[in-house]
């Protein structure tokens, strides 16, 4: 299993939401207020005056098979919406407590 964790300009948010519900992706955490600035040419999403915008972001558990596909779909929107900008990161999950 991975762990899947998608940081994204807070207006994708329908956008990821409907990613998640193409891949039958149920289970997943979301946070609606996230604020920080990309590594290299992001702008910052800081949800002040100077700089309103804000992320938000979404982990989620799934099996090995489903990542690549998820990411896939991820790469396109995010060429579709680029100045928003959308990240994922991917963990090994060790153990779980439930099935999935």
């Amino acid at each position: 299993m991975k762990a899947v964790f998608i940081v994204y300009g807070q207006i994708l948010s329908d956008s990821v939401q409907e990613v998640l519900d193409k891949e039958g992706i149920r289970g997943f955490t979301r946070w609606n207020e996230i604020f920080g600035r990309g590594t290299n040419s992001g702008e910052p999403h800081y949800g002040s005056h100077a700089w309103p915008s804000k992320n938000a972001g979404v982990i989620t558990i799934v099996e090995d098979d489903k990542v690549e596909k998820l990411l896939t779909h991820l790469r396109q929107l995010n060429e579709r919406a680029e100045q928003q900008g959308l990240n994922a990161y991917i963990w090994n999950v060790e153990n779980s407590m439930i099935s999935i």
